[in-house]
């Protein structure tokens, strides 16, 4: 008589679960704490900034495909005209974001960059019901309609529509919709080469630009800025690494909640380290906000799991 008695979980899956959430943790984790590394990146302004990360995470993934024998899958996305157009608009996208973030984080604005990011799920959500006609649960329309009051109470009574916040928001919102296009057909860090190769052509011009009116502190600044601003190309690559190692590992509602690190250890590092104002207006629009992200979080815990297909059975040798 055979035994149906249930076997116990998965070590292994038990093991890649939490080094999913080891990785995710360490890629939030250095996103939230970008806002010290570009400080002390002064006296580089923004432009030079994002334009040697550019240059420098470029040079990092392609030595790292060429370490891992990856550079003919990067040939191949070459030769796919509809994935590298694709990839294109997902290099400007990107690279908006990222010229936001720094303009955000070099001029006193930090707490916007982590509204941003607070914000960016719900204008995920808000993506998927326009751009593909999702359907939303009562809780996701709930906190997008307390994520819009957030907006409207700080355009009201804090003076200003938080544009910087919301171009945040929208352009790494639009970059996820475009990646998640592209879809798995090759791996993340062949089509972050790809997509970064894209827009080099712009870096290379900004740099030159910033030559010739005599802008770039690179290597005016002694060899201890000379190497922190080369690190620029580890501190974009790493992360991302991470990310895409993190997602390959977890299920997507438990990444979700994850990526609130970086948004809270922005806004602790705004107000405790840099002491930017923090008025009572925007607390409020604030608070709205971590409302929106409450119910989200609740609405991932709720929500029906989708069940895991049974693995297949390993091929036995005769």
């Amino acid at each position: 008589m055979t035994s149906t008695a249930n076997p116990g979980p998965d070590p292994d899956q038990h093991r890649r679960v939490r080094a999913g959430v080891g990785f995710g943790f360490g890629a939030y984790a250095i996103w939230g704490l970008l806002p010290l590394y570009f400080v002390l990146l002064a006296p580089a302004g923004p432009y030079e900034i994002v334009a040697l990360r550019v240059l420098f995470s470029l040079v990092f993934c392609l030595l790292i495909l060429a370490i891992t024998r990856g550079l003919r899958q990067l040939l191949r996305v070459f030769r796919d005209g509809h994935t590298l157009a694709a990839l294109s608009v997902a290099g400007v996208l990107i690279a908006a974001n990222w010229l936001l973030y720094t303009v955000a984080t070099t001029t006193g604005h930090t707490l916007e960059a982590s509204l941003g990011y607070f914000i960016n799920p719900l204008v995920a959500i808000l993506l998927g019901v326009v751009v593909l006609h999702e359907k939303l649960r009562a809780l996701q329309w709930a906190a997008l309609g307390v994520g819009v009051l957030a907006v409207l109470v700080m355009a009201v009574f804090y003076g200003s529509v938080p544009w910087l916040s919301l171009g945040l928001a929208f352009s790494f919102g639009f970059y996820g919709l475009v990646k998640s296009r592209i879809g798995s057909r090759y791996p993340a860090l062949v089509t972050l080469t790809a997509e970064t190769a894209t827009i080099t052509p712009l870096a290379l011009v900004a740099v030159a630009l910033l030559g010739v009116r005599g802008e770039v502190t690179l290597t005016s600044e002694g060899p201890g800025h000379f190497l922190l601003l080369l690190a620029a190309g580890v501190i974009t690559a790493v992360p991302l690494l991470l990310f895409g190692a993190a997602a390959s590992r977890l299920p997507l509602s438990t990444l979700g909640m994850i990526q609130y690190v970086a948004p809270i250890g922005q806004f602790v590092l705004a107000v405790a380290l840099f002491h930017e104002a923090m008025p009572p207006e925007r607390w409020v629009g604030f608070g709205l906000v971590w409302i929106a992200v409450v119910l989200l979080v609740l609405d991932a815990v709720r929500a029906p799991r989708v069940p895991r297909l049974p693995k297949r059975p390993r091929a036995t040798r005769a």
